[in-house]
């Protein structure tokens, strides 16, 4: 599947599921280790788990797996990592806390 339709395709599951703030960034000027992050924020932790099982779902209905996965069990800040790009699904609190769009300059 081409990257940036698995790009647009990770952000349209993660808005069917209700996730809210979702931003699609382009680092790959910036960045050595992958091109997009997709930032979404889920209500709280059983919501941000919904949200990335059914990201990964819907992108494995493509043929696309990710590499790694992180953060699941904690619920706070879990990332799919698919090398091209990075899907991040935060709680309101994790998002505020860590801040990704200012760390990379894009408000």
């Amino acid at each position: 599947m081409f990257m940036l339709k698995a790009v647009k395709l990770a952000g349209e599951a993660a808005e069917e599921k209700k996730a809210a703030d979702i931003k699609i960034l382009d680092i790959s000027s910036r960045s050595s280790f992958t091109d997009y992050f997709i930032l979404a924020t889920g209500l709280n932790k059983i919501h941000t788990r919904a949200v990335a099982d059914f990201v990964e779902e819907t992108l494995a209905g493509q043929g696309v797996l990710p590499f790694s996965k992180g953060g699941y069990q904690e619920g706070e800040w879990i990332l799919l990592d698919y090398l091209d790009f990075v899907v991040h699904i935060f709680t309101p609190e994790a998002r505020d806390y860590y801040q990704l769009e200012r760390l990379w300059h894009q408000d």
